[in-house]
């Protein structure tokens, strides 16, 4: 241990408790003044620390374990902090060093629960997601999927990662993985393992059952899950396509975002990773969809008010296998309170309410969140021109006039689209105003 600094011993332990720790980590803890753990790993060692030690519980404590330390350290008292496994793995280390700092930190780290199920399972983990939902219940996936959900980190692990560990927690159980990726339709693209009470007596290792099955089991709160992929992730092209490779409306063919736009206005959207997307008036979804493949950190967010439009949409959502995308059938701004504030918004239809509809989803836009509208009409660009001047924002109007190659017996002509205005508009930013 670092003399020149106070420190704090943190501590992994197992499952097996004392039995599982080497004679001088025994006497770390038998040596220490305060002991602090939650309530069931400090049961699993009150028989070995001190009577003058004291224990303390920090369930439901946490942002006053710092405190606890700090108050500990000016009484020249050594504390010790009991982790399950490792304690930089999901665990206490992480948040006591951003408070602490490392430097004030003695990590004693054991195996993890990860190692320990990977190794029974006999999974190579050194390529391996490791993944926490061990956080607040928000209930079942699928009354409340999305980005704010609990499973969210496993499901976007799901969608793009080959092996998942996962820590649970009693709320989000095995079973409720299992009805997760039965949502999602995902059962068929993973193997499902779980691993029950590791290191100890009523150790269950549970295989070789499909997520249908696994979906109804009960298990012991201590688990851990192993996710496999059985079927390889296809190579996609993120943004692009061709048009033709969008299902479209017929005898209306044609109600799509062609692809020059399409990417143009993708590029206006300035997205990242991890963004927030708006769709209004999502029509076959093609915007939508591209962006979701731009935002695979990200989800989604379409709505659509014709009804032939949204079988369109979902069609191709299932054709593209892309999952983190919700599309509801209803007109804009109605159900868009409850989605989560957006880093980007494409507005591909107004519904004829487009003066409104701009002054709400600016209202609803992220500080340096971007609002692009394609407009075939120019009334519409009036529209939105005049309201944008009454607004502090930055925007700018761009025009794109399209030309493609079409065969004239054995040569080719330049065949004119439709011109399109694509209106971008932001809260930061030059432009203008």
């Amino acid at each position: 241990m670092n003399q020149s600094v106070k420190q704090v011993c943190v501590l992994g332990v197992l499952d097996n408790g004392w039995e599982g720790l080497a004679a001088w980590q025994q006497q770390v803890i038998a040596q220490a003044d305060i002991v602090i753990g939650s309530e069931r790993v400090l049961a699993m060692f009150h028989k070995h620390v001190s009577a003058n030690t004291r224990c303390r519980d920090l369930g439901g404590h946490l942002s006053d374990v710092p405190e606890w330390i700090n108050i500990a350290w000016q009484a020249d008292q050594q504390v010790v902090v009991l982790a399950t496994g490792d304690p930089l793995c999901h665990g206490i280390a992480s948040y006591l060093g951003k408070k602490l700092g490392y430097a004030r930190l003695n990590i004693i780290p054991q195996a993890s629960a990860m190692q320990w199920a990977c190794a029974r399972f006999g999974v190579p983990w050194h390529g391996a997601k490791i993944c926490s939902i061990h956080s607040k219940d928000t209930g079942e996936w699928k009354d409340m999927r999305g980005v704010s959900h609990g499973l969210y980190p496993l499901f976007h692990a799901c969608c793009q990662d080959d092996t998942i560990v996962v820590f649970t927690s009693p709320q989000n159980s095995p079973a409720r993985i299992a009805r997760m990726l039965l949502t999602e339709g995902l059962d068929a693209y993973f193997d499902m393992r779980v691993a029950e009470s590791l290191l100890q007596a009523d150790e269950q290792l549970v295989q070789g059952l499909t997520c249908a099955e696994l979906a109804s089991r009960h298990y012991a709160d201590l688990n851990m899950v192993l996710l496999q992929r059985t079927t390889p992730l296809p190579a996609v092209v993120r943004f692009g396509l061709d048009d033709v490779s969008f299902s479209q409306r017929k005898p209306d063919k044609g109600l799509i975002t062609k692809r020059e736009v399409r990417a143009v206005s993708l590029a206006m959207m300035q997205l990242q990773p991890h963004h927030i997307v708006w769709d209004i008036g999502a029509g076959s979804g093609a915007v939508g969809l591209e962006a979701a493949r731009l935002c695979p950190d990200g989800w989604v967010y379409a709505i659509e008010k014709n009804s032939a439009d949204v079988a369109i949409a979902q069609q191709n959502q299932q054709r593209m296998g892309v999952h983190h995308y919700t599309l509801v059938h209803s007109k804009a701004p109605e159900c868009l309170n409850a989605w989560p504030a957006p880093d980007a918004v494409f507005v591909g239809g107004s519904g004829g309410e487009l003066a409104s509809l701009i002054a709400w989803v600016v209202s609803r836009l992220k500080a340096d969140g971007h609002l692009v509208m394609n407009f075939v009409t120019i009334e519409n660009l009036a529209t939105a021109t005049a309201t944008l001047k009454t607004m502090a924002v930055a925007w700018s109007v761009t025009q794109m006039q399209v030309s493609r190659s079409k065969p004239i017996l054995h040569m080719h002509r330049m065949a004119a689209e439709n011109p399109v205005w694509i209106v971008s508009v932001s809260r930061t930013g030059e432009g203008e105003v």
